[in-house]
């Protein structure tokens, strides 16, 4: 904590320095304004560059802090399941009663019977889901958990196919070396996808980049950056990708020595490209009845790729979200790979993009998710197996509700979440309600009423970011720590989740000598463990006082430099030592569905599912700029910004009679949703979009009325464990 020079404060202000650190796509520097206790008013960084500058979502932060629907006490449910009845009681009887269920439920079925359920709500070193509940249920014996990245279970499977690790992104201040840059499915503009990464794509533009945006929408991003949008349908980006790979083998544009000495298993995708392998050539019209692009595009962006060296294909986690994600991004690899971009300036690796300076999993810790001995990369790779154990996120609600009479591992009775809005953000909501109120006992952190919040037997209000010391790494990755000080003091009658697990602790007779330290003692041997901050952070209690460092480097910090210079020194982190264009691992899987050579499957509840007949409009989940997630939901300054709408195009409106403005009905086989909306041309007709992480809001017959998309979504996930949010299909009608 540090206070600044009184000459920029009001009089008897303190300003503190700390962090919006959500799961928004980014991290950045906020400085708290507080008198006598209270935050008035909020700054961000405006210190030496980079600046880590937030956005309106971090500047709305004291509205969130402050508001009047904040949790304020524990609370027992009096109502049925969902009904959100709930009574005051005080933290001895509702910590008694956690205490004593946890204890009931593992004597009666075993410690796996509890289901621990924590996501990103919170992103710092210490306070999040396996510091502190995670922490105490292992140390009680154990729980079930659920497995799956849900922003990005689809590139996380390809970079450990393809190039053997996750970290293979340049820093994005290379971006201006390059000379083309394709965005393929993200926003920055909205979503952030790194901090500063939109100034970063400014900057390539000023330098004469041109920069291509292929999206089904015409996105903030587009208008702010592309110099060309090229719409495509969902589901169809690998048929396009795999169709400028056939314009460049046709036209001898792709880098064969490059191929040839760096990677493995080339000559196999070229012959499934050029039809050698199933009779079907990947022709631009082959690819522009699938995906609506038409084929002079999809040849000339070929074209650009091949010849405008160097250039950087960035592919962002949206189109890996759906039936076969992992296609894509291994698809996006591999034409990198065939331009000869990876390893050098102003290119890229098109892979998982986390790069080598403060990637967001410190890099001490990665050796526990890749690479490894030839059965431990398998394993990382083998769904099935995995699920032995643990089950698919996407088919928790499954799990829930039919246990080992289902196949499933165990037959769980209790659910602890925190951190966590599953009933909203998981697929199937209708499907959730039905699993949640099957459950012998819920306890669920929370900080606000939300949709998971209501289905509660014990409600524990707890801190906010504010209230709260803690230490962030960057979003993907960056080159800055952030030290979260404290700002004010906690409501009242709430506590940490910290707090709440160490009582809890105490009650079941657990020692665990983490949970026993005091906020400092944690936060800093967690920092100390990882060897990339100490190394940088030479004073401690300085960093502390500023809030941040940013690490100095003379240049951009390229992932994969090492290999393309010096190959016989420096291997691919692959067993072959290659970019494995072919997967020796995925062939051994013997999954016909995940294919060892990246490839173009049309998709179930794609434009050319039979369901389309009856449901012919594909749903897009997407990010906004008024939230993070669920987070923000009910923050009125934030729903000013951007209010929940259907994105519908002009000429699918007008064959439906819908005005913009009007309320529609948004419906398939597994429920239905009703929201304003937006009519406009920057939709490609047959594709609809709903803004991911709006709270469910049913009425008496269940049906939603806030427009939450996941009413709609299918509790189904991707060979490679990919979440198939932006595959559904939909009818829209005037409510």
């Amino acid at each position: 904590m540090t206070t600044i020079g009184s000459d920029r404060l009001e009089k008897d202000t303190k300003m503190i320095l700390t962090g919006a650190c959500y799961d928004c796509g980014g991290r950045c520097v906020i400085k708290v304004h507080v008198k006598d206790g209270v935050a008035v008013r909020v700054e961000t960084d405006n210190g030496e560059e980079p600046q880590l500058r937030a956005c309106a979502r971090g500047r709305a932060l004291r509205r969130q802090v402050y508001s009047p629907e904040r949790l304020r006490f524990p609370q027992k449910r009096v109502g049925q399941r969902g009904e959100a009845k709930f009574e005051r009681v005080s933290w001895d009887e509702a910590l008694d009663e956690v205490a004593s269920e946890l204890i009931r439920v593992k004597q009666t079925y075993g410690a796996k019977a509890i289901l621990a359920f924590t996501l990103s709500g919170g992103v710092g070193t210490l306070h999040n889901g396996n510091m502190t509940v995670r922490q105490l249920l292992s140390s009680f014996g154990g729980y079930t958990s659920a497995w799956g990245d849900d922003s990005a279970e689809g590139a996380v499977f390809a970079a450990r196919a393809t190039y053997g690790t996750l970290t293979n992104g340049n820093t994005r201040d290379d971006l201006v070396n390059s000379q083309l840059i394709i965005l393929w499915g993200l926003n920055p503009a909205t979503s952030i996808y790194s901090t500063n990464t939109s100034l970063y794509l400014v900057q390539a533009k000023e330098a004469g980049a041109r920069v291509v945006l292929v999206d089904p929408r015409y996105t903030n991003t587009a208008a702010l950056l592309a110099d060309q949008w090229i719409p495509i349908r969902p589901g169809t980006d690998t048929a396009v990708m795999a169709a400028m790979a056939y314009v460049m083998i046709s036209e001898n544009l792709h880098d064969q020595r490059f191929l040839d000495k760096y990677t493995l298993g080339f000559d196999r995708f070229r012959d499934y490209v050029t039809g050698l392998e199933d009779g079907i050539t990947k022709t631009p019209a082959w690819a522009e009845a699938k995906s609506g692009v038409p084929a002079d595009t999809i040849v000339a962006l070929a074209r650009q790729y091949a010849a405008s060296k160097p250039a950087a294909l960035i592919p962002g986690f949206a189109p890996g979200r759906s039936a076969f994600g992992e296609q894509f991004h291994r698809m996006a690899s591999t034409l990198a790979a065939m331009t000869g971009n990876i390893g050098i300036y102003g290119g890229g690796a098109a892979g998982f993009e986390r790069p080598l300076v403060g990637p967001m999993i410190p890099p001490g810790f990665s050796k526990y998710f890749e690479g490894g001995p030839y059965e431990e990369r398998l394993r990382q790779l083998d769904v099935p197996r995995r699920l032995h154990k643990q089950p698919h996120a996407c088919h928790l609600w499954d799990f829930i509700l039919k246990g080992t009479a289902g196949g499933y591992a165990t037959d769980l009775k209790m659910a602890y979440i925190a951190f966590a809005n599953p009933l909203n953000q998981l697929p199937n909501i209708k499907k959730g309600i039905e699993a949640l109120k099957k459950l012998e006992f819920i306890v669920v952190h929370e900080q606000f009423m939300t949709p998971t919040a209501r289905f509660a037997d014990i409600l524990l209000p707890v801190t906010a970011a504010w209230e709260r010391n803690d230490f962030a790494r960057p979003w993907l990755g960056g080159p800055y720590f952030l030290y979260m000080n404290k700002a004010i003091e906690p409501l009242e009658d709430v506590k940490s989740d910290l707090e709440i697990c160490r009582e809890l602790a105490a009650r079941l007779g657990i020692h665990n000598p983490f949970l026993e330290m005091s906020e400092e003692e944690a936060i800093r041997q967690l920092v100390q463990a990882m060897e990339d901050v100490m190394p940088e952070v030479i004073d401690y209690q300085e960093f502390k006082q500023k809030g941040v460092h940013k690490i100095k480097r003379p240049g951009p910090v390229l992932s994969f430099k090492r290999q393309i210079e010096d190959p016989d020194n420096n291997p691919f982190p692959t067993l072959s030592g290659k970019i494995e264009i072919y997967s020796q691992l995925i062939a051994d899987l013997n999954n016909p569905n995940i294919p060892p050579i990246p490839k173009h499957i049309d998709t179930w509840e794609g434009p050319e599912d039979l369901l389309a007949k009856k449901y012919p409009l594909q749903l897009m989940t997407v990010h906004q700029k008024n939230r993070a997630h669920s987070c923000f939901d009910n923050n009125p300054l934030l729903r000013e910004l951007e209010q929940q709408s259907l994105c519908i195009s002009s000429k699918d409106a007008k064959s439906r009679g819908i005005k913009d403005g009007e309320a529609v009905m948004v419906f398939n086989d597994r429920g239905e949703t009703i929201v304003r909306a937006r009519v406009t041309e920057c939709i490609m007709p047959g594709i609809v979009s709903l803004g991911e992480g709006a709270w469910y809001s049913p009425d008496s017959e269940g049906r939603d009325h806030a427009g939450s998309p996941n009413i709609l979504t299918r509790d189904s996930y991707a060979p490679g464990g990919a979440f198939p949010f932006n595959t559904a299909l939909v009818e829209v009608e005037k409510a």
